[in-house]
């Protein structure tokens, strides 16, 4: 006699063992548009400048020029852009984590009350405002306020993140079970103490997303620094790049080594921190 749940269990079998094709090739296509640009970007500065501008992308150096990179290296200035770059982005992420974190606990905690509850949706609306909207006031405040610099460019970056940052933290939040907050204020702990101490370490995955966003937005942005920082020597390394965009135009092999030089510290931090990017992301999503 025949078993009716044998179908099924091989249909199962099939499900969860099997390969889903459509999804593989899907995969690997996305994969190809991610590694496609890398080869070229990596194969393009080692090259010299007559096989940079010869039409053919794909092909490997030959000879092999690491000189690219020395002559990028003093172009940008790099050690001294690579600096303010590095400045802009640990301000934007220190200032993001710390008032985002703080914003989202004081938003959930208090969601019965309306002040607190239209907070989070002013916030929100914020999400939605495009940047060239805002930019002429953002120019005129800071160069009355002496904050057309680095730091100013670095606060600025921290307030645009804000939006974002604080919906991810009240996601999150709202999966850590209150009876922990209430056993501490039993014991006779402040506000502040159990946000430090209880809170905080629990933010440990979201702390690691938000702080991956901020430094991304922030070291890959040429447009704001640009328009905020007055003096052209305090300029970040996108902004100094665009010397490759106007005068040595033609220097393909040069620029696609700074860029290589650039997008080093972002793929170091993001293999560092992925892990927690992903784990927070889901945590955040799942209700308890």
């Amino acid at each position: 006699m025949s078993d009716p749940a044998a179908p099924r269990g091989a249909a199962r079998r099939r499900r969860l063992g099997g390969t889903n094709w459509p999804l593989t090739i899907l995969l690997l296509l996305a994969t190809l548009t991610v590694l496609a640009p890398l080869y070229v970007t990596l194969s393009m500065a080692f090259k010299t400048s007559e096989q940079a501008v010869d039409g053919e992308a794909f092909a490997l150096p030959a000879p092999f020029n690491p000189q690219s990179f020395a002559v990028a290296w003093e172009l940008t200035r790099f050690p001294v852009s690579f600096g303010i770059s590095l400045a802009v982005a640990a301000i934007t992420v220190v200032l993001t984590l710390f008032l985002s974190s703080l914003a989202a606990y004081a938003i959930v905690r208090n969601w019965d009350r309306r002040l607190f509850r239209w907070s989070l949706f002013y916030l929100l609306a914020a999400l939605f405002l495009p940047f060239p909207v805002v930019a002429l006031p953002q120019i005129q405040l800071t160069a009355m306020t002496g904050l057309d610099n680095p730091i100013g460019v670095g606060i600025l970056h921290a307030m645009f993140q804000l939006s974002f940052s604080v919906l991810l933290y009240t996601a999150y939040l709202r999966s850590i079970p209150i009876e922990l907050e209430e056993s501490a204020r039993i014991d006779g702990a402040t506000t502040w103490q159990i946000f430090r101490r209880i809170i905080l370490p629990l933010l440990g995955p979201m702390n690691a997303t938000v702080g991956i966003f901020a430094f991304l937005a922030s070291w890959n942005d040429f447009m704001l620094p640009s328009l905020i920082t007055a003096d052209p020597a305090l300029q970040t390394l996108p902004v100094v790049q665009n010397i490759f965009q106007s005068q040595f135009g033609t220097n393909y092999n040069v620029a696609f080594a700074s860029y290589l030089m650039a997008m080093a510290p972002t793929i170091i931090v993001y293999l560092i921190a992925q892990r927690w990017v992903i784990s927070g992301i889901t945590q955040g999503a799942v209700k308890h």
